[in-house]
């Protein structure tokens, strides 16, 4: 059985879309915020934590309506069609209230922009494992990664292209690039993805081979591994929220060094994803997480010890990108390993709802750390938390790679749409 990687490439055009979005967001509305509109550090961060926020709420809820969506043209491509149709008009409306100097449109047209987005993030991720047979997901969404990193490297590439002023920007050429691409991602999708055929395709086998209900012992798995991806996205976003400020407080970095070592991080992930995808096919999903729990604890604890910069710290992030996209590649597909027949939206929403809490959570109390017990505490915050998730899943029994399916699903990776 092989991985279908053209089709799977296709559907990874909505979340290089989504990526290409929040990377976007996340660099240009904290200069909008300081610059145009003169918001102070508090009260901005505050406001970009909104969104994560929101996406507690709304990904669960967009995913379970997707689940029971019947529409001829599929579960999911209504919502990623809809969605982004109305992510392009709210978004573009945005560098118009910068111009204009409107703090009160610029955060409506923001908050609906944000609305919109999503109403189709949700339902754009479930796409992948809808379409993938089981025993591939954890390759799949290492496919899926890879387009979500290209999607981030497009605004990251454009955004000092098309931004050069100083002060009060123009904003309308980088929003202009990422809505076209947002539309060219959705038309991939729409075209050459059939939905509905290949998931009437995938459900024939899934119903020879899954229990229409939850066992209490999947469902201790379940909480347990939601547990460990809250756990970790604790200490690996405390890490990367805060690198620069503490690079520069204890090492006495200046802001560009000390964001090469974020930058190898990425890197390293985005060259492990497919890899790991291929290792975690062949050794299972949860060792291949164990493994990278363990490294990323390790190279945190190791962190604690460094006093002053050193090149080994290039390495040290090396292996922190490394250990990321073994968690990363293998835990969402372990989440919806255990989603029940027609569940698999709801699934995603409840994977999203505790790594997005994480990412609101851990900000606000290694932030406190920081302030009230010293920057020094970073990185053993970071080591405690991701150590824990090592505990947490000890107790996941389920969601595994299942390679007693590969029989019946051999068929399924020959079909070629």
């Amino acid at each position: 059985m092989k991985l279908n990687y053209s089709r799977t490439i296709r559907v990874g055009f909505a979340f290089l879309s989504i990526s290409a979005f929040w990377q976007m967001y996340d660099n240009v509305v904290p200069l909008i915020l300081k610059n145009t509109f003169e918001i102070g550090d508090t009260l901005a961060g505050s406001i970009m934590a909104m969104d994560n926020v929101l996406a507690l709420f709304m990904l669960p809820i967009f995913g379970a309506i997707s689940d029971r969506s019947t529409s001829k043209y599929g579960r999911r491509v209504p919502f990623i069609v809809v969605g982004s149709i109305l992510t392009i008009l709210f978004m573009l409306v945005v560098p118009v209230t910068v111009e204009k100097q409107s703090l009160w449109l610029f955060f409506v047209s923001l908050g609906f922009t944000l609305l919109s987005i999503s109403i189709y993030r949700s339902p754009a991720v479930a796409l992948m494992p809808d379409v993938t047979p089981a025993p591939l997901r954890s390759k799949a969404n290492a496919i899926i990664n890879l387009m979500g990193a290209l999607g981030a490297v497009f605004t990251l590439v454009l955004t000092p292209l098309l931004i050069t002023k100083a002060g009060h920007q123009s904003y309308y050429p980088l929003f202009i690039a990422v809505a076209l691409l947002i539309l060219v991602s959705v038309l991939v999708v729409i075209f050459t993805v059939p939905e509905n055929k290949l998931r009437i395709d995938e459900e024939k086998v899934e119903t020879q081979t899954s229990n229409q209900t939850m066992s209490i012992a999947m469902k201790r798995s379940l909480i347990f591994l939601l547990i460990s991806t809250f756990l970790w996205f604790m200490g690996y976003n405390a890490i990367t929220t805060a690198f620069t400020k503490y690079a520069e407080v204890v090492w006495k970095m200046n802001i560009s060094a000390a964001s090469t070592s974020l930058l190898i991080a990425t890197i390293a992930a985005v060259i492990s994803f497919i890899p790991v995808g291929i290792l975690s096919s062949k050794l299972g999903r949860k060792k291949i997480i164990v493994t990278g729990v363990l490294l990323l604890a390790s190279c945190f604890a190791l962190g604690t010890f460094f006093t002053s910069f050193s090149p080994l710290v290039y390495v040290l992030f090396a292996i922190v990108g490394f250990s990321w996209a073994c968690i990363n590649v293998n835990s969402y597909p372990m989440v919806v390993e255990m989603s029940q027949h027609g569940d698999t939206g709801k699934f995603t929403g409840f994977y999203y709802t505790f790594s997005m809490a994480a990412q609101i959570i851990t900000p606000i109390v290694s932030g406190a750390f920081l302030e009230f017990v010293g920057y020094w505490t970073l990185f053993p915050y970071a080591a405690s938390m991701v150590g824990l998730a090592l505990i947490t899943m000890s107790f996941v029994k389920h969601g595994d790679n299942r390679p007693d399916m590969g029989d019946k699903l051999d068929f399924l990776g020959s079909i070629d749409n």
